[in-house]
């Protein structure tokens, strides 16, 4: 399986979701700039957190028109797992590949520090590895990070199981909670907490190991790899 790590000018988390991969999972992956064209090539596509074209105008807003992006939805249309992270997410927002959008923080201020998410939706290929329920520790690192959706797009979410992590202690006012949601097929998840940051003991915290190897399992042998 093979992981694309794609790279907007001010990303600066790529190095941890690429050795996250590299080092946790010891598969194929491979740094990808936005102004490349193609991503068809790869099996998944992890979107990294930063600051993206410096954040002008809105979070993402930007980046969400790059050159890559094009591929990127289409190969999400295809079926293929799709992450994105803080910025990622806020991206993905952007481009209508995942409902909803990003406010500011309630208390108006950057917040880094670990955060305890609680997994609401274990049946997931990002989450499978997980227990339903399971308490796990991820580190946060956004200012704007309070996810907000209108009240028929939460009764949505719900109805169809896409709230994939909540927040045990909501520290930025999201709306229900929510730190992770995923499209109705199920192959797209944003999530503002950073496992790639807690994907070994010695950063701290392993769990988000688990969601890189539910990647890895729930896809490895699915019709819609390249290899």
């Amino acid at each position: 399986m093979k992981f694309a790590v794609i790279v907007f000018p001010g990303s600066n988390c790529d190095d941890d979701m690429f050795y996250a991969v590299k080092e946790g999972l010891n598969v194929e992956v491979e740094k990808v700039w936005y102004s490349e064209e193609s991503v068809a090539d790869f099996d998944a596509i992890l979107l990294p957190g930063g600051f993206s074209y410096g954040d002008y105008l809105r979070t993402g807003a930007i980046a969400r028109f790059a050159p890559v992006m094009a591929s990127v939805m289409e190969e999400a249309k295809k079926g293929k797992p799709v992450l994105g992270v803080c910025n990622g997410f806020q991206i993905l927002l952007e481009a209508g590949l995942l409902p909803g959008a990003m406010q500011r923080n309630k208390n108006l201020k950057f917040i880094c520090r670990p955060a305890e998410l609680i997994v609401e939706n274990n049946e997931t290929g990002f989450t499978d590895k997980y227990e339903k329920g399971e308490c796990i520790s991820v580190p946060i690192a956004h200012g704007e990070g309070s996810y907000f959706c209108d009240e028929k797009t939460l009764s949505q979410l719900q109805a169809n199981n896409q709230i994939v992590f909540t927040y045990r202690d909501n520290v930025n006012g999201s709306v229900a909670d929510i730190a992770g949601i995923t499209n109705k097929e199920g192959n797209v998840l944003g999530m503002m907490p950073h496992p790639e940051r807690a994907a070994a003991d010695v950063l701290g915290s392993a769990d988000g190991l688990k969601l890189f190897q539910s990647i890895l399992n729930h896809w490895r042998e699915s019709n819609v790899l390249t290899s």
